[in-house]
């Protein structure tokens, strides 16, 4: 089989990143160019996706999700719609019940959700009337469980069954959606954590089966796979990309089981 006939190729295809100029945004820039594809890359600054290759730049703040959902459909009117869009901004800064009030969860649920939920929405019903999408959601594990940050978890929980809903309702339309949790990622934004306690992954790492993080790559390469004809017959899944976190307890078997 050749590159350009592999079903894992989107040559020709055009995908909008959203959060481009994050940690895992621009590995998923990276990856999408790999494959082929044109990319669209949004996020709040412009200054966010310098040296990012980008066929164009959508510049939107997820937390307000009346200005996002104006971006996209101006962007839309102007250039038509993507192949493929994949959901990928996020933010949380309340990691325990008690970092939480009214404003916090309230602005955890904007950028997290209402503003996926703007930025998507226009771009599903232009590729159901074109009869062909597909949609990617960057969710967490902390959907599948809690493993702290409780206004994060409830918007990232709700972006799934969003994904549902538009793989049961748009897939006579030719629209997939599916849904991408990973787990620790070491990114950037993991550097403060580190500055401040070197020894945290001592703490972190043990609950991994796999012994470490993924990597930006790892995330973004899952979502490459979902846009491609090789997942053609997916729709309304939720994939962990979690070194193995979601499987089971190991420090559970390793510190009661085995008594380490």
């Amino acid at each position: 089989m050749t590159t350009s006939n592999s079903p894992f190729r989107l040559d020709g295809k055009t995908v909008l990143i959203t959060g481009a100029g994050g940690g895992i945004g621009r590995s998923m820039v990276e990856a999408f160019l790999a494959a082929g594809a044109s990319v669209i890359g949004a996020d709040r600054e412009a200054a966010m996706l310098d040296g990012l290759d980008l066929a164009h730049q959508i510049l939107c703040d997820q937390g307000d999700p009346k200005s996002t959902r104006a971006a996209i459909e101006g962007h839309l009117s102007q250039f038509g719609v993507p192949d493929a869009v994949v959901s990928n901004a996020g933010f949380t800064r309340a990691e325990v019940l008690e970092h939480l009030d009214d404003e916090i969860w309230a602005s955890e649920l904007a950028i997290n959700l209402n503003g996926a939920y703007a930025l998507t929405d226009p771009i599903i019903k232009a590729m159901a009337e074109r009869g062909r999408g597909r949609v990617v959601f960057i969710s967490s594990v902390n959907a599948l469980g809690h493993y702290g940050n409780p206004a994060y978890s409830a918007a990232k929980a709700g972006l799934v069954a969003y994904a549902k809903a538009i793989a049961v309702e748009r897939g006579g339309h030719g629209v997939r959606a599916n849904v991408i949790c990973p787990g620790s990622v070491r990114t950037p934004a993991w550097d403060h954590r580190l500055e401040a306690d070197p020894t945290l992954l001592d703490n972190v790492l043990p609950h991994y089966p796999l012994g470490r993080m993924v990597s930006p790559l790892e995330v973004a390469n899952a979502a490459v796979f979902f846009c491609s004809e090789a997942a053609s017959g997916i729709t309304g899944t939720v994939l962990p990309v979690d070194a193995g976190l979601t499987a089971g307890n190991l420090r559970f078997v390793d510190d009661v089981l085995r008594g380490k």
